[in-house]
């Protein structure tokens, strides 16, 4: 199927598209600091400028778009238009990214990575967070962290 908008009006619509502060990166973020984890958030001191910088415990988080970063999810999926641009722009992306976390390894950094389409199930994303971070030194609040505020957060992004 054709593109559908001018190259020009393409170009305006993808640069739009913000690298940080991201609805599935806030996701991500409320739910951490919910379960009582702190954070620094986009260090540019590091490779890749992670999204989630957790300073004692020597661990970072890049919260990925299924699409921008060639996951193979539904969400992952290539459009059929201009395919050879789409597989050049992802494998650079991909490349790019191996090479930050490789970056960071060396220096002593554990890093996950939390994919757009893991939000769909938030006591699973908590789960896999909990368990890469380990237990947290303030103690949980007696409130879970809002997940009615998480869920229509995540239906904005769908």
């Amino acid at each position: 199927m054709a593109d559908n908008l001018t190259a020009r009006a393409r170009s305006e619509r993808m640069s739009r598209i913000r690298g940080r502060d991201t609805a599935p990166e806030w996701i991500v973020r409320r739910l951490l600091h919910g379960l009582g984890y702190r954070f620094r958030l986009h260090r540019k001191d590091l490779p890749g400028r992670p999204d989630l910088v957790f300073l004692n415990r020597n661990k970072v988080v890049f919260v990925h778009g299924c699409f921008w970063h060639g996951h193979g999810c539904k969400i992952g999926r290539l459009p059929k238009s201009n395919l050879a641009f789409w597989e050049e722009k992802i494998s650079r992306n991909q490349s790019r990214d191996a090479r930050n976390i490789e970056a960071l390894c060396a220096n002593g950094w554990t890093v996950l990575i939390v994919w757009q389409c893991e939000m769909k199930d938030r006591e699973a994303l908590a789960a896999k967070l909990v368990s890469f971070l380990g237990a947290t030194r303030i103690p949980r609040s007696t409130n879970p962290p809002r997940i009615d505020r998480l869920e229509s957060m995540q239906e904005s992004t769908e």
